[in-house]
């Protein structure tokens, strides 16, 4: 086992002693179940019928966040293709810096610093072929105090690659609300940059997710939103010379 993800588990295990411990406050948390489906085709998955359900859940503490997420995708077999399902999953932690010093760390725009890791775990299926992995990635992050945004945040890592050689990764991920008259809209998501190493390419994905609130139409704000998902990802999975995703989904998305 390597330094990166011995460590790596150990920031996470850590989040999770600090958030059981008493001194722990929790200041927000979120819990959703999402539903997609493409409207045209993923790079690599060309089935016909692409059907892709998500857990996720987000909190902020006293002591630093965590975000995680399950991905469920299903695939039917098709004149192409074969039958496809696949179960991926993060669990990402950050430890406040200002928290473990007792000093605030803020400076500028930024209201706090982190030592952050990461642990993704792939399940896979294709036509009866079985694949999968576990990536550990271990960094720093930050976050943001920038008008108009709920949240801000960037993260550096050392990536722990268990299919492929090991390379960094950077993260931008936002949250950033619109109110147009009586309406609600959420404008969120990620980009997520991946150097390259000899067997691999750098890669690059834009993931941003665009919804209307509309349970606030029914007297229950922030429970039941409709949209779309957009994914545009160059040299997916560091693969050298793919085309340029470009893939719209459709989605619901309730919280829990």
């Amino acid at each position: 086992m390597s330094i990166t993800s011995t460590i790596c588990k150990s920031i996470i295990f850590t989040s999770l002693a600090i958030a059981n411990a008493a001194s722990a406050e929790t200041l927000w948390s979120d819990n959703s179940i999402s539903y997609l489906k493409n409207v045209n085709e993923f790079q690599l998955l060309e089935n016909d019928n692409i059907n892709v359900i998500t857990f996720e859940h987000a909190s902020g503490h006293n002591w630093g966040d965590v975000f995680f997420f399950v991905d469920r995708i299903t695939a039917s077999q098709d004149q192409n293709n074969g039958h496809y399902e696949e179960t991926y999953g993060e669990l990402s932690a950050r430890l406040s810096l200002s928290y473990l010093t007792g000093e605030k760390l803020a400076f500028g725009a930024i209201s706090d610093l982190y030592i952050a890791g990461i642990y993704e775990h792939d399940t896979g299926n294709s036509n009866n072929f079985g694949f999968g992995f576990n990536n550990y990635l271990l960094g720093v992050g930050a976050s943001w105090d920038v008008k108009g945004f709920s949240y801000l945040s960037s993260n550096v890592y050392l990536a722990d690659n268990d299919d492929t050689d090991n390379d960094y990764q950077l993260t931008l991920a936002w949250g950033y609300p619109i109110a147009l008259g009586n309406h609600d809209i959420i404008i969120d998501g990620y980009i997520d940059w991946s150097s390259a190493a000899d067997d691999h390419s750098a890669d690059f994905h834009f993931n941003p997710q665009v919804r209307l609130d509309v349970g606030k139409y029914f007297g229950k704000p922030k429970f039941f939103e409709v949209g779309i998902e957009y994914s545009y990802w160059h040299n997916k999975f560091g693969i050298n010379g793919l085309d340029n995703e470009n893939t719209v989904s459709a989605m619901v998305k309730v919280h829990l």
